[in-house]
């Protein structure tokens, strides 16, 4: 495995650090490099897209470091995995600062709506979603191997996406409602959850990332 790359995008948003040591732990025999150079992510076998904050200041820093292309690029020619921000800026349009995404799927990227804040006993519900909440995996993949059904995984967001197919839907989670937790195509997975913040089974997902060949 020593030749296998793993390029983690830094284009000065998201948590890093605790990527890049996730996946360090779960195989450390192979090269992970945290990296803003499109040479470099146009290279790697592999990439990884994390993400924390705003969609608005994800896609100016994106395009500020010039990595639109090797991003956009890298969703179509290798193994990609997208993480919180890293799912969403994949849709064409976010209510967050009414942003445009990256486009490379229809839907839109929505706000808990407020109105619907609210449990089974009618307690309101916080935005953000903050927590462990479980995960219904809607069909086979490989990136859910060795991970239960109904697995919690770690949130900490305040939009959701709403695929127009829902064929790309991987994975829902409920919070109140059911909603697009996870999306899968081709050699693309992308999940609203931080894996590198969910214990055990995140660990496993970054595994079957880097063992993963669609």
């Amino acid at each position: 495995m020593n030749s296998l790359q793993v390029a983690i995008i830094d284009y000065g948003m998201g948590n890093l650090r605790s990527v890049a040591n996730a996946f360090r732990a779960v195989a450390p025999d192979v090269r992970i490099e945290v990296t803003s150079d499109p040479a470099h992510i146009a290279a790697a076998e592999r990439v990884v897209f994390p993400g924390q904050g705003a969609m608005p200041d994800c896609i100016r820093e994106l395009d500020a470091r010039g990595l639109r292309q090797a991003v956009t690029d890298a969703t179509r020619e290798k193994p990609f995995l997208g993480i919180c921000i890293g799912l969403q800026m994949l849709f064409e349009h976010s209510e967050e600062g009414d942003t445009p995404g990256l486009g490379i799927y229809p839907g839109e990227v929505k706000r808990f709506p407020a109105e619907k804040m609210f449990d089974e006993h009618g307690a309101k519900l916080k935005v953000p979603h903050m927590g462990w909440s479980q995960v219904q995996q809607a069909a086979p993949h490989a990136l859910w191997h060795d991970i239960p059904d109904q697995e919690r995984f770690y949130y900490v967001h305040s939009y959701y996406v709403e695929p127009d197919d829902a064929a790309l839907t991987a994975a829902t989670t409920a919070y109140p409602f059911d909603y697009t937790c996870a999306i899968a195509r081709d050699n693309v997975f992308a999940v609203q959850f931080h894996p590198e913040k969910s214990a055990a089974a995140g660990l496993q997902l970054l595994r079957n990332f880097v063992n993963w060949k669609p």
